[in-house]
């Protein structure tokens, strides 16, 4: 056992294949029944379940059934399909995620309305026979089967390749294309198809203004309610706080309410008019749910709307992630994302069976979800109840639900998802190039289609993050001092104009008149820090700090190499024969005294290479190989051996990689076979080198780590210590 002021020597031994085979399988039955036990996430937590929290949940899951139908109802029209079809995919998708679920707060709706409606219109239009919930429950079975194997696989690592920008990209330019299409049926007008792009729409509906119908005076208004409430209801609870309790409630049921009296008062207006009404209604809505069967494997189907489905799953997903993960950092808990992957995909499978076309975590409803103060995924069971009531006991009333009130509760809700001017602001700060590919996605989900959007947002970022990680920067580092006099030991160093003597290393080193002194204190900075320059001081002659700010693969090896040499030219002199005599032999653009920038006398030569590896987590055999090309390249620069030092490995894996290229060692020093020993350190010397010796008295002598292997430093300060200590060891031995 060591003692507490012992120093620690680190050394990480590569596991063997049969050690590490031998982890595996004793570690894979507990790994399997945590795998199969997270799978059903309730399992883990309904044992404690409190009676308190029900009713909590049962005011939170109502509340939300009571959005959810008239939305779920709006929404079918966007996807051509009958409104039952929103509320099938309504109750499957609030009902099953209670149990699969991580986030107490999400509500599962129909969301994909739109890619699904391109879809729908892509496949009728080709194959007449083929009707518009066939595709979409083929549509909704095929994106939960593959969200699952994604999910199972845990490949949901890949939604992080996905930043923020393109989910609000696609959010913004789908909010825009919604609310286009919905602008026609607030006014009744029916010579637009909402089907066409953005700006067809919008010269269409300004061309056939003048056929306006009693239509706009159910939508106009609906849409007033809707905004007034919304707008002025933060308001009216900060002027009366007794009452708002009463104004949230109304706040958050305000589109359910304006559909209930829209519907009354067209009941009042149609009633004598059942058949040919004066307004557009959604008519005969069949109770219960008819849709249910097995789904069929149309590969017809799957084959015409093959260019939808991968985003449809691409965006159901990354939605769903986005949503609930904004709502865990607000409410103080944490998500699986595997599971919520699960979830949703579990989600569409069996949606499938009940008729339902593709749906995810829908963001309004999740944020009416978490205000109504639900503490449990439970509350979806009861938003569920609400929805099979709507099915089963409202399905007459629904006969005159106006269509302009709902394209009104539609355009109110998708508005809501639309990126607003603080995204706009915070985006064009952090990153004017992220905030560039942001406007072109939602310009195309506006000209041309979502589809497009998604693929090209995607790939252009993509192509950033290459062009990142291929091109990082590589940083020169130099030292400031911060004070004169630092309140601790200078590194034990040879004082080099006294002989060295037929003594060990160890006593010389214990006999050093520098042991005494104090060393100043420095912080070692970028050398282009603007910050530091008039503050900066040189290194060691000889020594060079280098930086690579990122893990070194392949992608970007030769481009760290060369940025490593052009620093090395910058930085030193070169010291080589061909250089010296200047000869005819030498190659046309061999670097020499003559025709480098500068002066010799004002660089010193290069013989220590110290790498900074904090940031390089990653390394492969390319990089490898790289490295030592590049050690071969500066060795010949400098005409001499170059040390190579490294310090601050983030990786144990790395250093591995390092020592297996024979990073790790360093040559012995020069002339240390002529030391002789002293009687005192007989035994000592016989087993270690003289610089084997130096070392042990500098791990002796020190609390810092040191790593086993000479070559490997802790951080960069003593890394420059105990480099400085075997050069001036080497000076001793050479002038012996």
């Amino acid at each position: 056992m060591t003692a507490p002021n012992d120093p620690i020597i680190i050394d990480y031994a590569k596991p063997t294949l049969k050690e590490r085979t031998a982890i595996m399988f004793h570690q894979l039955p507990k790994a399997t029944s945590n795998y199969l036990i997270n799978l059903v996430p309730i399992a883990q937590w309904i044992h404690q379940y409190r009676l308190s929290w029900l009713v909590q949940d049962m005011i939170a899951g109502i509340t939300v059934g009571m959005l959810i139908v008239p939305q779920g109802i709006a929404y079918a029209k966007i996807a051509n399909l009958d409104p039952q079809y929103g509320l099938y995919t309504s109750f499957v998708g609030v009902s099953l995620y209670c149990f699969f679920g991580t986030s107490k707060d999400i509500s599962v709706g129909p969301i994909m309305s739109l890619l699904v409606g391109q879809a729908v219109q892509q496949v009728t239009a080709i194959h007449p026979e083929i009707t518009g919930p066939e595709v979409a429950v083929t549509l909704s079975l095929f994106a939960g089967v593959i969200t699952l194997l994604i999910s199972l696989t845990r490949l949901g690592i890949l939604v992080e390749l996905i930043p923020e920008p393109v989910i609000a990209g696609y959010m913004t330019g789908s909010a825009i294309t919604i609310s286009f299409g919905q602008w026609p049926k607030v006014f009744g007008i029916k010579q637009v198809d909402s089907r066409d792009a953005d700006y067809m729409i919008l010269y269409e509906f300004f061309k056939n203004i003048g056929t306006t119908k009693l239509d706009a005076a159910f939508g106009i208004v609906a849409l007033i309610i809707l905004y007034g409430i919304k707008f002025s209801s933060s308001r009216l609870s900060k002027r009366f706080p007794k009452l708002s309790k009463p104004i949230f409630l109304l706040n958050i049921m305000r589109s359910g309410l304006i559909v209930i009296f829209g519907t009354v008062i067209s009941y009042l207006v149609n009633r004598q008019h059942r058949d040919n009404p004066l307004i557009s209604i959604i008519k005969d809505v069949p109770a219960g749910f008819d849709a249910m069967a097995i789904p069929s494997l149309n590969v017809t189907v799957l084959k015409d709307a093959s260019v939808t489905l991968p985003p449809i799953v691409l965006i159901l997903i990354l939605e769903h992630i986005s949503i609930a993960k904004a709502f865990s950092r607000t409410n103080n808990y944490t998500i699986d994302p595997n599971q919520e992957i699960f979830a949703i995909g579990l989600s569409n499978l069996v949606g499938s069976f009940f008729g339902a076309y593709p749906s995810t975590g829908a963001f309004s409803r999740t944020a009416v979800m978490a205000r109504s103060g639900v503490k449990t995924p439970i509350a979806g069971v009861f938003s569920g109840v609400i929805v099979v009531l709507a099915l089963y006991a409202l399905t007459p009333a629904f006969y005159y639900i106006p269509e302009s009130i709902l394209a009104a509760v539609v355009i109110h809700a998708v508005l809501d998802l639309m990126a607003g001017p603080k995204f706009f602001k915070s985006l064009w700060r952090s990153s004017m190039i992220e905030f560039i590919i942001f406007s072109i996605t939602v310009i195309i989900a506006c000209f041309v289609d979502i589809e497009t959007a998604i693929y090209v947002s995607v790939g252009l970022y993509l192509l950033l993050l290459f062009l990142k990680s291929a091109r990082p920067h590589v940083i020169s580092i130099s030292r400031v001092k911060l004070n004169d006099v630092h309140d601790r030991k200078a590194p034990l160093c040879f004082d080099v104009d006294s002989p060295l003597t037929n003594k060990s290393l160890t006593t010389l080193l214990n006999e050093s008149p520098l042991q005494k002194e104090e060393e100043a204190q420095y912080i070692y900075i970028d050398d282009q820090d603007i910050h530091f320059k008039d503050r900066v001081e040189f290194l060691p002659e000889g020594i060079l700090i280098i930086k690579p700010t990122q893990s070194i693969l392949y992608l970007n090896a030769n481009w760290v190499t060369e940025r490593i040499l052009d620093i090395v030219k910058l930085r030193t002199r070169p010291n080589n024969e061909i250089a010296a005599t200047d000869s005819d032999e030498r190659p046309w653009n061999e670097v020499t005294s003559k025709n480098t920038m500068g002066s010799d006398t004002s660089r010193p030569c290069l013989e220590v290479v110290l790498f900074d590896f904090s940031s390089v987590y990653r390394i492969d055999f390319t990089a490898l190989h790289a490295l030592i090309s590049l050690k071969l390249a500066m060795e010949k620069y400098a005409g001499t051996d170059i040390e190579w030092h490294f310090c601050s490995i983030a990786n144990p894996e790395v250093r591995q990689l390092l020592l297996q290229s024979n990073f790790g060692q360093l040559p012995p020093l020069q002339g240390e076979s002529a030391l002789t020993v002293s009687s005192s350190s007989m035994e000592l010397d016989k087993e270690m080198s003289t610089c084997e010796q130096y070392k042990a008295t500098h791990v002796r002598d020190s609390l810092i780590p040191v790593d086993k292997y000479p070559a490997f430093h802790w951080d960069i300060p003593s890394a420059v210590c105990s480099i400085s200590k075997r050069r001036q060891c080497q000076k001793r031995l050479i002038i012996s």
